[in-house]
């Protein structure tokens, strides 16, 4: 009874075996493809990103010293302007008026001056009359004395009329000041970006003066101020190379250069960014002031690096066990040899978005490594290369 179990047990055994082998043979377990990627010679430039706005260079705001009526204007946006052309006149009637009294006055007052210097040189004639009779005991000290203090007087007024005419000269001269700023006129050459006022308009020059005009030098050279964050503007330097987009036109990319990084930050929610100003070139107007940017600005650029898809160094074969802490101290890139993961250490440089510099190990320029892999069905282990996109920035 006993043996007749034991042989039933190894009957069973031997057919769930041969049933398995069976299953294995006709469902063969999916191989294994290997993504590859070939090493080359080429550029790797990190860079930091930010957004920012599109300025001109070079704004000049005009404003009013008067107050009064904007009686005429003479430029509206897009004007081309030079040096000293006028853009608006304030009413100058009140300041004509200051201007017509003034004038009076001081004329009134070179009259005066004209009357005391006739009495001064009366007084001068008397006073000498006066000692000659003095001297000849014909008439009295009193006399005498009254006389002398009567061209002293006249003189002292003489030299009164001449400081009250300096004083109407320059009273004079501001209200003509005034009277030529109601003229507003351009101080450079450029062209008018913004009209804050309108014909008929009072504008009050108080403590802070109104800007009446916006007005851009030169709108073929304009400049980015990009917002980087703390984090990553210890990247950044004047003299970096940079590359920017805008919406009106995305698929032009805008080159140009740092020209300063501003050590003044700006918080905004709790988050610290400074801006760095990026200059670039407009020729054909394309840039309009207040644009927004998206920002790219290289930090570091290798034009000949030898270098590797960034997928390569993150890849671990999921046939070699290893942990987290083993993968992170451990730099590797995963070769094929003999169909199978070969892994070559490696010492990394700079990185971008796509490639990572080699710096040393056994890696020549046609090599595949391995940047991924998936299960497939075929009978043979297959590479394939992976595709690489690259930024339009770089």
């Amino acid at each position: 009874m006993r043996s007749w179990i034991v042989r039933a047990a190894l009957a069973i055994a031997l057919v769930t075996t041969v049933s398995f082998a069976l299953w294995r043979y006709f469902n063969p377990p999916p191989r294994i493809t290997y993504m590859t990627a070939a090493v080359t010679r080429g550029r790797v430039a990190p860079y930091v990103t930010a957004s920012g706005s599109v300025n001109p260079v070079v704004t000049i705001q005009v404003g009013t010293y008067v107050s009064g009526v904007i009686q005429a204007l003479y430029c509206d946006y897009n004007t081309q302007v030079k040096a000293g052309q006028l853009c608006a006149r304030i009413d100058p009637r009140p300041y004509q008026v200051v201007v017509d009294q003034d004038q009076a006055a001081l004329t009134a007052a070179r009259a005066q001056l004209v009357k005391d210097e006739a009495s001064l040189a009366y007084a001068r004639v008397s006073i000498e009359r006066q000692t000659r009779l003095l001297a000849d005991h014909l008439t009295s000290q009193d006399a005498a004395d009254s006389a002398r203090s009567a061209y002293e007087q006249m003189r002292a007024q003489v030299n009164l009329d001449r400081a009250t005419i300096q004083q109407h000269q320059a009273a004079l001269h501001s209200a003509e000041v005034n009277l030529g700023y109601t003229r507003i006129t351009s101080p450079v050459n450029g062209i008018v970006v913004t009209r804050n006022v309108t014909q008929g308009q009072t504008v009050a020059a108080s403590f802070q003066t109104p800007t009446l005009f916006l007005i851009a030098t030169n709108l073929t050279q304009m400049q980015v101020d990009a917002n980087v964050s703390e984090s990553d503007i210890g990247q950044v330097k004047a003299g970096d190379t940079a590359s920017f987009t805008v919406e009106a036109f995305p698929a032009h990319v805008f080159q140009g250069r740092v020209t300063q990084v501003r050590q003044s930050p700006q918080t905004i929610q709790n988050v610290v960014t400074y801006d760095v100003v990026v200059a670039a070139s407009n020729p054909q107007l394309l840039l309009k002031p207040g644009m927004t940017a998206d920002v790219r600005i290289v930090t570091t650029d290798i034009p000949d690096a030898l270098r590797v898809p960034v997928e390569a160094l993150r890849y671990w074969p999921e046939s070699v066990p290893k942990s987290a802490q083993d993968r992170a101290a451990t730099q590797n890139v995963w070769t094929l040899r003999d169909g199978r993961p070969f892994a070559v250490p490696v010492v990394t440089g700079v990185t971008d978005d796509s490639y990572a510099q080699i710096k040393s190990g056994e890696l020549r320029v046609g090599d595949l490594v391995i940047v991924g892999e998936r299960a497939g069905d075929n009978a043979q282990n297959k590479t394939g290369t992976a595709p690489r996109r690259r930024s339009p920035f770089l």
